[in-house]
Order: C-alpha cells, then sequence, then structure tokens
C-alpha cells in the first residue's frame, strides 16, 4: 500500500508517534487502550501488555482461515516470528521503509475482513487473487459502525495461555478408538451429572410423588437424554451438545404444579398433574419444531444476539435463589460442607492435575456430592440424629412430644435413611410411552409452555454459536442452526409422551463441560448416550439417584444456577462489554428481571397469610393472586404466569431495547454464522454439519434447513 492508493487519507495516528516496532493501539477495543486483559476477549490475540503485536508478517506460512467466519486471521507469532518459521540471516539488502503505524492497522484489518491483497493467499489463505478483479483499494473497508465482531474469540486456559479450539484434545470428527471415546464419553456425562438428575429430583416431590416415583422419573429422564442426544448429534445441528431437562422449563414446571386448581387433589396428585404437564410439553414443543422446521427461526435470529441471550439466561439461574440456600439451611452442617467442597475442587484445586486429568475441576460436582454423602451417612450410622422416642416415618402433624417436634426437621432433613426408593426399586424397567397416562392439554398452560419453548430457542442459540467455537471449522449456518431447533422440538414432544415433566433442550452446562474437559467429540457423546440409555434400564440407577437426601440437591443446585447464571453472562465476551449502550440493557433486563416478578408474586399476599405450599414455592403460586384481573380466568391465568417467570421478563426487556436502541454491529456483537453458499464449497464445514447417510439431499431445496 503506498501514499498513491486511490484511498482516502488516513485520519492522523496518535501523536507523539509510537517508536518503530512497537505494537499499536486497536481503535476498536476500549480494552485494549485502558491495558484491561479480559480472560475471554472477542477481539485479535493479544499481548501481555495488552496491545495487539504487529510485528512482520512472511509471506508463507499465509494466514489461517478465521474459524468463524473463513477470514483470514493474522498468524500466531512468538517473538515476532511466526510460529514454525525458520530464522534465515540477514541478506545484505537494505530493508525497505517502515509503513506508517497507522497503515499497518489499516492493512491488517483489511485482512482480517478478507480483502484480497497482492499476495499468493486469498481470503482464506488457500487461494490466489483472481486476475482482472478489482484492485484492493478499490474495496471499501466497512465503517466501524458496520463492522461485527468476525474473528474466533480468544479464551485463556488456567495456566494462563491464549489458545483457540486447536487445544482440544478430541475435536468435533475425531475418532481415536473405542477405549479413549469410551473413557472422554464417561467423564463427559459424569462432568455434567448435576444437569442430567436435578430437574426431577426438584418437580416430582412438588407433585407429591413418592421416591419410588422419583425413580421412575429419573430412569425416564435418562433414557430420553440418551435417544434424543443421538438424534441431535445425527439429525440436528451435529454438535455435541446433550439433551435434557434443562433449567429453562423448570419455573413454568413449578408454576403449573402450584396452579389453583391441583390444591384440592386426594389420593395420587402426582399422576393427574404429570399428565397434565405432558400435554402442555408436547403441544409446545410442536410449536418449537414448526418454529424451525418452517425457516421461522432463521427469521427471528436477527433479534437474537449475545447481549439478548445473556440476561436473558442468567435471569434463569438467578431466578430460583429462593430454593437455594432455604433448603440448604434446614441441615446447615450437611448442605453447607458440600457447597463449600464443591467451590473448593472447581476453584482453589482446579489447577491440581493427576494422571494428566484436571480431576477436581472436572469432578467437582460429583466429588462433592460422594464426600458429603458419605460423611452423612457416617453421622447417620453414629446415631448423630437420632433422638430417644422420635420416628421420622410418623407424619409431623401426629407428634405430640415437644421434644420430637423440635427434632423433627433435623431427623428428616439430615439422615440419609429417610428415602427407600433404592430398595423399592426393580432391577429392570423399561420407560414406555404414556406410562402416566393420557396426557391432558389446557390451552392455558399449554400458552405458557409456547412462550417458555421461545426461551429455551434463544438459550440454545448461544449454545450453539459457543460450542462450535471450540470444536468445529466455523459456526453452523443459519440453516443448520434451525434445523437443530426444530429437531429439539421433536425431542420434547419425545419427553412430553415419556413423561420426563419438562421439555428437551441442549443442557447450557455442556458448552462449560466441553471447555474443561477438552472433548469435543462426537463420537464419544454419542457413546456416552448409549450407556446413558443401558443405565436407564437399572431400575436400581433411579432409586440411587432418587434417594439423594433433600438439602443435598438443593446445596447442588445452588451450585449449578450460579454456574448457568456465569455462563449467560459469558455470552457477552462476542460484544463490547463495556459499551455503556451494553451496559444499561443488561443492567434493565437483569434488575426488572428480579424486580417486575417480585411485584406479580407478593401481589395479594398479606405478610401473616397462612399459605398451605413451602415458602420457597410461593413465588409460583402467583396464578391465583397476581394483579391482572379481567373477566376471563385464563387469561388472568398466564399473563399472571408469564409476568412472574423472571427469563420471560428478562427476554422481552433485552430483546426490545437491543433490536431499538442504535448500535454498532460490534458493539451489539452480533453473531455470525456461515454462509450456506461459502458453506457448500468448503469440505471440512460440509463434513461438520452434512447429515449422515445422504438424508442431506432431502433438504437441498429447503435452503432454511440445508447446510
Amino acid at each position: 500500500m503506498s501514499n498513491s492508493d486511490p484511498k482516502p487519507r488516513p485520519r492522523p495516528g496518535p501523536w507523539p508517534p509510537a517508536p518503530e516496532g512497537s505494537a499499536a493501539m486497536p481503535p476498536s477495543s476500549w480494552a485494549k487502550r485502558t491495558g484491561f486483559k479480559p480472560k475471554f476477549s472477542g477481539e485479535t490475540n493479544a499481548s501481555d501488555s495488552g496491545q495487539i503485536a504487529l510485528p512482520p508478517r512472511p509471506r508463507e506460512p499465509g494466514p489461517q482461515p478465521d474459524l468463524e467466519t473463513g477470514r483470514a486471521r493474522p498468524t500466531v507469532t512468538v517473538n515476532g516470528r511466526a510460529e514454525g518459521e525458520k530464522v534465515l540471516p540477514p541478506k545484505p539488502l537494505a530493508p525497505p521503509a517502515p509503513a506508517p503505524e497507522k497503515e499497518k492497522m489499516v492493512k491488517k484489518r483489511r485482512e482480517a475482513d478478507g480483502v484480497p491483497k497482492n499476495s499468493s493467499n486469498g481470503a482464506n489463505g488457500n487461494g490466489a487473487a483472481v486476475p482482472g478483479s478489482d484492485p484492493p483499494s478499490q474495496h471499501r473497508r466497512p465503517a466501524r459502525s458496520e463492522e461485527a465482531i468476525d474473528v474466533l474469540p480468544q479464551s485463556v486456559d488456567d495456566d494462563g495461555v491464549m489458545a483457540r479450539h486447536s487445544h482440544m484434545k478430541y475435536e468435533l470428527r475425531d475418532t481415536p478408538g473405542l477405549v479413549p471415546i469410551g473413557l472422554y464419553g464417561f467423564q463427559h456425562y459424569l462432568s455434567i451429572l448435576g444437569s442430567l438428575i436435578l430437574v426431577p429430583l426438584v418437580i416430582v416431590p412438588a407433585m407429591g410423588g413418592t421416591p419410588e416415583d422419583t425413580a421412575n422419573v429419573v430412569s425416564t429422564v435418562l433414557f430420553v437424554s440418551g435417544v434424543t442426544t443421538l438424534l441431535h448429534t445425527s439429525f440436528g445441528s451435529r454438535l455435541p451438545l446433550i439433551q435434557g431437562p434443562s433449567f429453562v422449563f423448570l419455573a413454568p414446571a413449578l408454576a403449573i404444579i402450584n396452579s389453583p386448581e391441583f390444591r384440592g387433589l386426594n389420593g395420587n396428585s402426582f399422576k393427574h398433574i404429570m399428565k397434565e404437564l405432558q400435554g402442555a410439553v408436547i403441544i409446545a414443543s410442536a410449536f418449537q419444531a414448526i418454529l424451525g422446521y418452517s425457516g421461522l427461526m432463521s427469521l427471528f435470529l436477527r433479534l437474537i444476539n449475545p447481549v439478548v441471550v445473556s440476561p436473558t439466561i442468567a435471569a434463569v439461574g438467578l431466578s430460583f435463589y429462593t430454593y437455594g440456600f432455604p433448603l440448604v439451611g434446614n441441615c446447615l452442617e450437611i448442605g453447607a460442607v458440600q457447597i463449600l467442597l464443591v467451590i473448593l475442587f472447581s476453584l482453589y484445586l482446579r489447577k491440581v492435575s493427576i494422571l494428566g486429568h484436571r480431576i477436581f475441576l472436572i469432578y467437582a460436582v460429583p466429588l462433592g456430592l460422594a464426600i458429603t454423602w458419605a460423611a452423612a451417612f457416617l453421622l447417620t450410622e453414629a446415631g448423630a440424629y437420632s433422638y430417644k422416642g422420635c420416628d421420622i416415618n410418623v407424619p409431623a402433624s401426629n407428634i405430640i412430644s415437644e421434644h420430637c417436634r423440635k427434632h423433627v426437621s433435623r431427623m428428616k432433613h439430615c439422615r440419609v435413611d429417610t428415602s427407600h426408593a433404592l430398595k423399592s426399586s426393580p432391577w429392570f424397567r423399561f420407560p414406555y410411552p404414556l406410562q402416566w397416562g393420557t396426557p391432558v392439554f389446557t390451552w392455558k398452560m399449554t400458552f405458557v409452555m409456547c412462550v417458555v419453548s421461545i426461551i429455551a430457542s434463544v438459550d440454545s442459540v448461544g449454545s450453539y454459536h459457543a460450542s462450535s467455537l471450540l470444536v468445529a471449522s466455523r459456526p453452523p449456518t443459519r440453516g443448520v442452526l434451525s434445523r437443530g431447533i426444530g429437531l429439539e422440538g421433536l425431542s420434547s414432544v419425545l419427553a412430553g409422551l415419556w413423561g420426563t415433566g419438562t421439555g428437551s433442550t441442549t443442557l447450557t452446562e455442556n458448552v462449560h463441560t466441553i471447555a474443561v474437559t477438552k472433548m469435543g467429540s462426537r463420537r464419544a457423546v454419542e457413546l456416552g448416550a448409549y450407556v446413558l440409555i443401558v443405565l436407564s434400564l437399572v431400575g436400581k440407577v433411579g432409586g440411587f439417584i432418587a434417594s439423594i437426601p433433600e438439602v443435598m440437591v438443593a446445596a447442588l443446585l445452588c451450585f449449578m444456577w450460579a454456574m448457568l447464571a456465569a455462563l449467560g453472562l459469558s455470552n457477552l465476551r462476542y460484544s463490547e462489554a463495556g459499551s455503556s449502550r451494553n451496559i444499561i440493557i443488561v443492567g434493565l433486563s437483569l434488575f426488572f428481571s428480579l424486580s417486575v416478578p417480585a411485584y406479580f408474586q407478593q401481589y395479594g399476599i398479606s405478610p401473616n397469610s397462612n399459605l398451605s405450599v413451602p415458602s420457597y414455592f410461593q413465588p409460583y403460586i402467583v396464578a391465583s393472586h397476581g394483579p391482572f384481573r379481567s373477566n376471563y380466568g385464563g387469561v388472568n391465568y398466564v399473563m399472571n404466569t408469564l409476568l412472574s417467570l423472571h427469563m420471560v421478563i428478562a427476554f422481552l426487556v433485552a430483546v426490545i431495547l437491543d433490536n431499538t436502541v442504535p448500535g454498532s454491529r460490534q458493539e451489539r456483537g452480533v453473531y455470525v454464522w456461515s454462509e450456506s453458499e461459502v458453506a457448500q464449497r468448503e469440505p471440512a464445514v460440509t463434513k461438520d454439519y452434512e447429515l449422515p447417510f445422504r438424508i442431506g439431499r432431502i433438504f437441498r431445496w429447503v435452503k432454511w434447513v440445508g447446510l
């Protein structure tokens, strides 16, 4: 590039000018200007000083293709030389005069935008410039207000090393062998054990189910999760994402369970409420499938950006604060110890490596559960929670002795032998559809679930994008994403037919598991799904999980929901998190997601009112006393319930503000998806996302769900 190029004159650089060879300040990042070093960055590779190093780059090897957009990205340099470059003795020729620092920045950003230059490498590093094409000087680089974040976010591992997805042990299509795949698949599922089993442990007791009912629902969840994961990795997005009962569906399920019409049920209320939940889930899931396979999801993607996804998913985790520690306080010496153990393993011991694996970081949840459970068992057997003349099997309402009344709560929550689920569970049990009876369809409950299915789709959009940057060659196309959402809808239909109590969707925690375990192999996830199906047929497995004490479940949920809130906020790394626009939008979304539902939940309840439900379920009985009161009871139910859900308020506030407040594409962090035409020409992208068994040929004419 010379000064004679017919280009607009570059603006003057900083004054005084930086010395020759020094790093230039990237004008597109407030963080680099202030010297701030984020753990995750949506920018290019940063040096230790927080600036982007711009040493002279050799022509060979060419710039590597950017994995998110296919555009050329800078070659990684070490001490001023390209990685792997041989050191040659200096030539006697005089070096060319250095270009101005501003001109270097313009050239570098033009290369990152995929603008061809006078070299043998094209936009993707594998093609020469086409003769006769417009010269580089005639291509206008987009202005800052038009730019999107189109470079793969850097991540910093626990050793402080900047790395892209190349640090993964196994990527998407790797099949190293049966033994490694089996070990890593088992590790993958064990590390997200809490996400798979905790939802049924919450909703079944709330429905009045027995420990045997809880064991049966847990086995059903394992079976459906294995089947739907296989379907998703084969015919959905094909990313290594585990399908299961998401926490997104937990709040509306609890709202339906605590509906006024279910309070006076006598006998087996569990099956009656479960059939109502099944009907709502089936219709809402069919709506989600239509949203995906009809192509409407591709249009809806224009409204979904990191600034929308972040507060929406964070609100899911923050909304259960009334359930977490209040239950832990029923037996503080067990619940608090478990929380401390999980924090110790996941934070303070996260860098401890045993046989090359960070055991404490990967297995923080199951290790904390096992140690606490063993300690509680020893305390129970030692008689720490045995009181003379008191029997745990006697209902609290029938206890006459004041001494026993005083200790009945500790006996119920601290002992580990109060559940007989393990003893009563059969060795073999096959979960089958409609095992609880014929589903009941109620329009008002179905409408609530339909709205929640949209929130679940928003959650999956963020998971698809984040996981693809770790394991795949590029992000999926809009058609692949729509196909994945459509299959998630069909998977939730299966969950409704089998009766898991909630819909099936991508587990958000799966993305964190991929980053921690460094295992992104599709085959490993599929093998783990087969193992999950086999375990679901062993009734004792469900009985064992159902026998986890309630206090330990609440302690695990405190950690899992905190992780979910953090994972939601981590989506801001794809945008300019320091932008005042984004700060205000996210802050308003989070605050109103807590404050508006609190108004609906507390409306019409006097401080001294004697409610028949536990205090941690009181936020979900809003349908009977909410402020929205019209002549139509169904409309009152829908409006009071929806506006009391934290994630719904967060989504509404975020999507309205983000799409109406002016902001550049880079500032908003607009998700960059692969273009269908480009993806079809690249074998790597085709192999990553193309449907197996040549099924993709069926969808060639349907562009919105094809590759």
